[in-house]
């Protein structure tokens, strides 16, 4: 039998298909007919069970932009937005002031740990803020009687080397010159005064003069610093090149607006000596604090929280760890400015297995974000990343923020040293905070049972007067990944790229997309989580960037 024009191996076509052009407008008017599930479906716990990131996938949507394009810009808290969606973690393998430093510059955020003492975590804050600025308003000043070993001794602590010297060796004195490392670095005679090294043929700009005004001197110049005076010639403020350079390497740069400084996050617990702890870290500049507990709905929390609205209104607080809407709504009742969603997820946190209390990562997110976006406040999914596609789909669960410990632990930034396993790859120590060797941590500085000072790993989990620890976290190490500036751009390459297949342009849009059942989800069996990973192959190389 022929097959006739209109029919498709001899039978008729539905005549409402025809027109090509209807094909479309069937799926904008009716999401329910479009392939996938929304996500309430998708988390539906009676038909799917609770979920989390493996279990399912994000369908495609339509690409009309570059992945360039694509918009990161995002709230940490309900007053600090950043460029990008990226959090390191505050664990004492994986951030201080040297990854606190280069989150910021990449356009996210480092949160410093609280394993050392107060005065230890107040010098690492101070660093951050130190790192980078516009005018610096309080620059290290030396007196004429300063020494060459001391003026190495303050680069050494500061990371810096460039110094003024003034009349009374104090700031708002007459500058009489400048110190700075190439002048000291190859003295020999450390006893030497600075003024026997120091240059003193200064270009200065007047008291008054604007940022972009002080650039553009400090350019033509040609310069390292440049000391802004007041109609007496004392010294004000002072403008650095390497801070200018540092503005074009890194356009993104986490930093607040009016003092151009880095933006600076650091983890305190909730106890009362605490208090203290974080009067230090506000006078050294700190900007956001994050509370930093297991289990974030309790009484000591919702005090803690209490009391720096109170104390330090200018300071953002961050509350957590939640999972549920209940836990949420007591913390957003104290008034958090931000959440950390996530328990026992994290790649060494053994919370769920060991105390039976938890929930998976993805359902956490969505259920916690979907609560708290109706009071405005922001969500950091916190723990359960391995990817790119987590971090992913942790945005797409609500998420303004994905916090990262395991995957920034083994970068060039994280603390600690590189060692050879016994295999022979190149690796770095890792640890959960409620890990015994952290619980037990005895270094020099941080606390431990025995000691004054205090020990984020006991304090975390509410357990300094156990006679036992019981741990919630393991010990172990982790691949050697580069620096983090490399690292970090190629992640957020990564999200760019999803958020294209997605057919969104911006994390804002993911989300309404989401909201609004745009966005389509698909559950994954185990054979499919096989499917989408390297399968059948004798052998591969798996490099994920260059």
């Amino acid at each position: 039998m022929p097959i006739s024009k209109g029919d498709s191996l001899g039978m008729a076509m539905p005549a409402e298909i025809q027109d090509y052009s209807k094909a479309l407008d069937v799926l904008e008017k009716d999401y329910s007919s479009r392939d996938g599930l929304d996500v309430d479906t998708l988390l539906d716990s009676d038909k799917h069970g609770a979920l989390t990131y493996n279990d399912f996938l994000i369908l495609p949507g339509y690409i009309g932009f570059p992945a360039s394009d694509v918009v990161l810009d995002t709230p940490v808290t309900k007053r600090v937005t950043l460029k990008t969606p990226l959090v390191s973690s505050p664990m004492d393998t994986v951030t201080e002031h040297n990854m606190a430093i280069h989150m910021a510059l990449l356009g996210g955020l480092g949160v410093i740990h609280h394993n050392c003492s107060p005065d230890e975590q107040a010098e690492m804050v101070r660093k951050v803020k130190r790192y980078e600025n516009g005018f610096i308003l309080d620059p290290v000043v030396l007196a004429p009687t300063a020494t060459v070993g001391e003026a190495k001794e303050l680069k050494a602590k500061w990371g810096f080397g460039g110094f003024p010297v003034t009349e009374n060796g104090t700031l708002r004195s007459k500058i009489i010159g400048m110190v700075t490392s190439r002048d000291i670095q190859f003295h020999n005679n450390s006893s030497d005064p600075v003024t026997n090294v120091m240059s003193t043929d200064l270009i200065t700009a007047p008291a008054g003069t604007t940022l972009a005004e002080a650039n553009d001197v400090l350019r033509s110049s040609k310069k390292g610093k440049l000391p802004i005076v007041d109609d007496n010639g004392n010294i004000v403020s002072l403008l650095s090149r390497s801070d200018l350079m540092k503005n074009l390497h890194y356009p993104l740069a986490s930093k607040l607006p009016q003092s151009k400084q880095l933006i600076c996050a650091a983890a305190i617990g909730t106890r009362e000596e605490d208090k203290n702890r974080l009067k230090l870290l506000v006078e050294a500049g700190l900007d956001i604090v994050v509370l930093d507990s297991s289990q974030g709905n309790s009484l000591y929390q919702m005090e803690m929280i209490k009391w720096v609205k109170q104390a330090f209104p200018e300071i953002d607080v961050i509350g957590g760890n939640v999972v549920t809407r209940e836990q949420a709504a007591s913390l957003i009742a104290a008034g958090v400015d931000g959440l950390r969603i996530g328990m026992g997820s994290g790649s060494a946190c053994i919370t769920q297995e060991v105390m039976a209390v938890g929930r998976p990562q993805a359902v956490a997110v969505r259920s916690v974000t979907s609560f708290a976006a109706r009071f405005g406040v922001p969500c950091i999914a916190d723990g359960g990343v391995q990817n790119v596609g987590h971090i992913v789909k942790g945005l797409a669960m609500g998420a303004s923020t994905v916090m990262m410990g395991g995957l920034l632990a083994g970068t060039t930034e994280s603390p600690g040293e590189y060692f050879v396993s016994n295999e022979g790859q190149l690796v770095k120590a890792y640890r959960g905070m409620g890990s015994i060797a952290a619980m037990e941590d005895k270094k020099a500085g941080a606390g431990s049972k025995d000691s004054k000072a205090s020990n984020a790993g006991t304090a975390r989990y509410f357990s300094e007067k156990d006679r036992v620890l019981v741990a919630q976290g393991v010990a172990g190490s982790v691949l050697d990944r580069g620096s983090v500036t490399k690292f970090i751009p190629y992640l957020v390459a990564g999200v760019q790229h999803s958020l294209q297949d997605i057919g969104v342009e911006s994390l804002d849009a993911l989300h309404k997309g989401v909201d609004g059942g745009v966005v389509r989800f698909e559950v994954r069996s185990a054979s499919a989580m096989t499917e989408g990973n390297v399968h059948g192959l004798h052998s591969y190389d798996k490099k994920l960037y260059s």
